[in-house]
């Protein structure tokens, strides 16, 4: 189903219906085939870097799309209705560059987001360990200066598109504390960087998920954005925008969970009338779009207050919380409504929920979304 959009531009528009077409086109033919076999679309994110998809919210001056959040995230909602893998690299590749961008110089800049932002070059973001995820600051893997860089030596772990990247916005210790985090861009064919194999996931599995391992890798000194010490404050700031980026794309499974149930049960039948008939799977069905339309709602107003210049942490969390928790239930109720075929891999219910999940750990659990909404009550 077309979700009816309220845009604000004819130009966000075009790109929306752009995004439609080549998600019917690209995305939807191969997501099964892919998603069953777990292998890895070759040359589909170059596609998607030619039509503009990959930098939707960059910036202009360094050729990018220059649109709002507003815009992106919807984008980012229509490809997850397709394919929620895909999406999700894309979000991240948003999500590589927002440190090179903000933090980085302008020589910096100079030399590495163009082909950042032209998607010729894919991105990673490397800030979790086996024994740091929700907690960023207890980072082991350590980045040592030497005379003309820094040897990188420990292990990342739950790296998005690892192995296959090109480059990843790597978080390392320099010293010790909460302070003493640094950030660095680190190239894929980095001698000393090695990958291990993808991990075995409950869903996403068309783009492979991996550790990556430092063993005396040199790494220049320029290679840092930012100011020693300063990495956990950039991480933070990246991680506001990619919740943000993980609440659309949990809208997005949703949105086609929810679309799934309803073309279903206009067809099913039981006791002499279509189920959507039956005043009980109704009312089901009509809490699930609810809970799709409030979580859109969520995700757009954080998304608003970022494009206008306003604090949005606390809402970014809020939409996260939101948008995740509902995608859980909505995909849940989705499989219900299809019975037992809802169990079997003939429809993409039960792929919608297995997705579903990891929505609720990734980008922060939301368990630590809620520790950052009580913060928030507290410092009123």
């Amino acid at each position: 189903m077309t979700v009816d959009r309220l845009l604000p531009t004819p130009e966000a528009e075009e790109l929306l219906a752009l995004t439609r077409e080549i998600a019917d086109k690209l995305l939807d033919p191969i997501v099964d085939d892919h998603e069953k076999a777990e292998t890895y679309p070759e040359g589909l994110f170059a596609q998607l870097a030619a039509a503009g998809l990959l930098s939707v919210p960059l910036p202009e001056e360094w050729g990018g799309g220059g649109q709002p959040y507003e815009v992106y995230l919807q984008v980012l909602e229509e490809l997850a209705a397709r394919w929620a893998a895909v999406a999700v690299a894309v979000s991240v590749q948003s999500l590589s560059c927002h440190p090179l961008i903000e933090f980085g110089t302008d020589e910096q800049r100079r030399r590495w987001l163009p082909a950042m932002v032209s998607g010729e070059r894919i991105g990673a973001y490397s800030l979790s360990e086996a024994g740091a995820g929700s907690d960023a600051a207890a980072l082991r893997c350590r980045a040592t200066r030497t005379g003309d860089g820094y040897l990188l030596n420990g292990e990342k772990a739950w790296i998005t598109h690892g192995g296959v990247a090109d480059h990843y916005t790597l978080f390392a210790r320099t010293g010790e504390g909460s302070r003493g985090i640094s950030c660095f861009l680190v190239p894929g064919d980095l001698p000393g960087l090695s990958f291990g194999a993808p991990e075995d996931k409950m869903g996403l599995a068309g783009v492979p998920t991996t550790a990556a391992f430092y063993d005396d890798a040199r790494l220049d000194a320029d290679r840092l954005i930012g100011a020693e010490g300063q990495g956990l404050s950039i991480a933070f700031s990246a991680l506001d925008s990619g919740r943000l980026g993980i609440a659309a794309v949990a809208v997005g499974i949703a949105q086609a969970a929810l679309d799934v149930a309803v073309d279903y049960a206009h067809t099913r039948t039981a006791f002499g009338r279509t189920i959507i008939d039956h005043q009980g799977l109704g009312f089901l069905l009509a809490d699930m779009a609810a809970a799709v339309a409030g979580a859109r709602a969520t995700y757009l107003d954080a998304a608003r207050r970022r494009d206008a210049g306003r604090p949005y942490s606390q809402h970014a969390s809020v939409a996260k919380l939101t948008a995740t928790d509902a995608a859980m239930r909505v995909t849940t109720d989705a499989v219900q409504v299809l019975g037992g075929v809802g169990y079997t891999r003939d429809y993409r219910a039960e792929r919608f929920m297995r997705e579903a999940k990891v929505t609720q750990i990734f980008e922060g659990t939301n368990q630590i979304q809620r520790l950052v909404i009580a913060r928030g009550l507290t410092n009123r």
